[in-house]
């Protein structure tokens, strides 16, 4: 535990100063070794860092970029636990741009979602990133869905979301000719991209900004030093320090946490409360046969049931032309376990006994049931799917795509 770390912000509500984190890169020196640092960034010793940021996911490599590109003078580091950065939820995930319609008016997410697609778009621009503003419908196709599409309409009309349009059957089969729906909400913002790419441009900013990226280092311990290290020329200017499972360690003075999967564990280590736990959720993907994408054009998205926790089985087109089907949400047995037996002990006695499952459990009893059958008989899914596009049948998908979703629960 770090008790005296300084955190930045309010991260921790019962620390003193401090953040934690970790980057990472998928090209550069050996694993494990530093990057060098490139122009713009002050040069601290090879293992220390006014800033170490854990993670070298989307999240940690963004929050690297901006914290260097506003101070160009602070040395920062990121510690990544993979050998190649932003392998995990960044590299699975359905890779769709957001407009922002779902969330509350006004709250920070709706106001993050809206004000990052348009980000998004504007980088992906700069760098020569590839993208497709497919666009998205979300179709009723029963009688009582329409009422909650034309709430979730006035929504997005709340939360500024771009070009939306209420439509009749009719324009929806002008947007997709093969879909069926008695209303939808024409989202044009919408889009999709591949995040890892996104990431690792993000990361080659941040290196050439000065920023330094270590690989292969699985933070296990972070701490507050007791004492500077003998002949150290740091002396007590980094004073937190982050060891790792090899026993190596970084020096710094503050630390950001942006581990994902394993953000409740990392935030644990740096002294900070480990709620909300983290429940992983595998989602299962099936993939329609490249014969057979013609019949959909842009993303085809059902009317979300704010019962439920998750968005419900939608059509998503992928920048290497496949179209995912999917996803159904299953309760995976290890946090990066992205095949149906893969198995952590670990992680499954930390669901069982920490996290809030039982009680997302009983309060979703039905749509679980309903999920795990979805899962198990190919059949019930594409029933599902024929709703919104009648043609589809079982031979024209096959089971392929499948990534980690997760849950945060108190």
């Amino acid at each position: 535990m770090a008790p005296a770390l300084r955190y930045l912000g309010g991260a921790c509500a019962r620390a003193r100063g401090g953040f934690s984190g970790a980057l990472a890169w998928g090209w550069g020196p050996a694993p494990g070794a530093p990057w060098p640092l490139g122009r713009g960034g002050r040069r601290a010793s090879t293992s220390s860092f006014d800033v170490v940021i854990v993670g070298g996911g989307i999240v940690g490599l963004a929050s690297a970029r901006a914290l260097i590109l506003r101070h160009p003078a602070l040395s920062i580091g990121v510690l990544e636990k993979e050998k190649d950065l932003a392998v995990h939820q960044t590299g699975h995930n359905s890779g769709v741009i957001h407009s922002g319609i779902y969330y509350k008016p006004e709250s920070l997410k709706a106001r993050l979602c809206v004000q990052g697609a348009a980000l998004i778009y504007e980088y992906c621009n700069q760098k020569g990133i590839s993208y497709k503003q497919c666009g998205k419908l979300i179709v009723a196709v029963e009688q009582e869905e329409i009422p909650r599409l034309q709430a979730l309409y006035e929504r997005g009309l709340q939360n500024g979301v771009r070009g939306l349009r209420l439509i009749q059957p009719e324009d929806i089969k002008k947007k997709e000719p093969y879909c069926r729906g008695l209303m939808a909400i024409d989202c044009p913002y919408t889009g999709i991209v591949d995040y890892r790419q996104v990431a690792l441009s993000f990361a080659q900013d941040f290196q050439e900004a000065g920023g330094s990226v270590l690989t292969n280092f699985e933070v296990k311990e972070i701490e507050t030093a007791k004492e500077s290290p003998s002949r150290s020329k740091d002396g007590v200017t980094y004073p937190i320090v982050i060891r790792n499972t090899k026993g190596e360690e970084v020096r710094c003075q503050y630390v950001v946490t942006c581990a994902g999967l394993y953000s409740d564990r990392i935030s644990e280590l740096s002294g900070c409360n480990p709620d909300p736990r983290i429940v992983p959720f595998r989602g299962d993907y099936l993939v329609l046969k490249p014969e057979k994408r013609y019949l959909v054009k842009g993303n085809i998205y059902p009317v979300p049931d704010s019962r439920f926790p998750f968005l419900g089985v939608h059509f998503t087109p992928r920048m290497d032309g496949s179209i995912w089907l999917g996803p159904n949400a299953v309760l995976a047995l290890k946090r990066e376990g992205y095949r149906p037996f893969d198995f952590s002990a670990r992680d499954v006695m930390d669901v069982i006994i920490k996290s809030g499952l039982i009680k997302l459990v009983f309060q979703n009893f039905s749509y679980g049931v309903n999920e795990m059958y979805k899962a198990l008989f190919l059949s019930a899914t594409v029933k599902h799917l024929q709703k919104f596009i009648p043609e589809i049948t079982v031979s024209d998908i096959r089971r392929w795509a499948q990534r980690t979703l997760h849950q945060q629960l108190q």
